[in-house]
């Protein structure tokens, strides 16, 4: 799967993806060598400024590239730029606080990259991320990210460049990056070989609804490890007990409890509680699934 995130702050996205399981999945090699959007850039424009700074040797960015399974891109913003402030910004027509990024940079450094589609911009405005979200990228061949930022983004961007604007949810952060990092870390372990055990995507949270899983379609159920007593507090016996039908039984039960309780307009989404949910969940609450 190739993924290419657009951000003015690589840097940001980059060590991000040096933590945890998402970076030995990369098996990260950085190239250091031109960026790639720089090159493709002079190529394709034979842009002066550009060429000025290549012969007066000026640093070039480089290119964060990782590649398993996984290969993900990390391109700055500015290269798109002409002018040698490495300018992406400017004040809004009509008025008003902040800055805005201007259109010519971010489509300069798209059509230079020609990135995976979809092409996201990531805004407040865009569809609420959520698991589906990440079942549905994780099936493609790829997909690239556009980090917002300053008070927002031309709008002829969303209008003629990008697929789609995606959404972290109902409240406003300084730039995109956040939600590029949480759609990251989502998408890249649902994909095979990211966790070491394949079930863990399945049997959790939102996960799509299936019978195999008891937590499917509802939040998942408590977990407990050791020690067996802490302080007092007992890890429910039928956990320990070596039914595992009976435990597939609870930990559904608890899933839907937990559910109800939190998470109501889950419940409410899918059109209510079955029959032998409902049933399940007054065997819970009656003891019947207890030791």
């Amino acid at each position: 799967m190739k993924i290419y995130i657009f951000s003015i702050f690589p840097k940001m996205v980059e060590d991000f993806l040096s933590y945890g399981l998402i970076s030995k999945a990369l098996e990260t090699q950085i190239e250091n060598t031109e960026s790639t959007t720089q090159k493709k850039l002079k190529d394709s424009e034979a842009d002066k400024q550009l060429e000025a700074k290549k012969q007066k040797g000026a640093e070039q960015q480089l290119t964060d590239k990782r590649q398993t399974g996984l290969d993900i891109s990390v391109v700055d913003i500015r290269d798109g730029s002409k002018d040698k402030h490495r300018s992406v910004d400017d004040a809004p027509f009509g008025g008003g606080a902040g800055m805005v990024l201007s259109p010519e940079p971010i489509f300069n450094v798209v059509e230079a990259t020609d990135p995976p589609r979809p092409l996201y911009l990531l805004s407040p405005t865009g569809r609420k991320i959520d698991q589906k979200l990440f079942e549905e990228l994780a099936f493609t061949a790829g997909f690239s990210l556009l980090c917002g930022r300053y008070e927002g983004v031309d709008a002829r961007v969303s209008e003629e460049l990008v697929d789609g604007e995606l959404s972290l949810g109902d409240f406003i952060l300084q730039g995109g990056e956040v939600a590029a990092m949480a759609i990251l870390e989502g998408v890249s372990r649902l994909l095979e070989g990211t966790l070491g055990n394949e079930l863990s995507t399945q049997d959790e949270s939102f996960s799509s609804p299936s019978p195999s899983f008891p937590s499917m379609g509802f939040l998942e159920y408590p977990q407990y490890t050791r020690p067996e007593n802490f302080r007092g507090q007992q890890v429910p016996a039928v956990l320990r007990s070596g039914n595992h039908e009976l435990i597939q039984k609870w930990r559904r039960a608890k899933s839907i409890q937990k559910t109800m309780e939190v998470r109501p307009d889950i419940i409410e989404a899918r059109g209510g509680l079955t029959d032998d949910e409902q049933a399940l969940l007054e065997e819970l609450l009656s003891g019947k699934l207890d030791l």
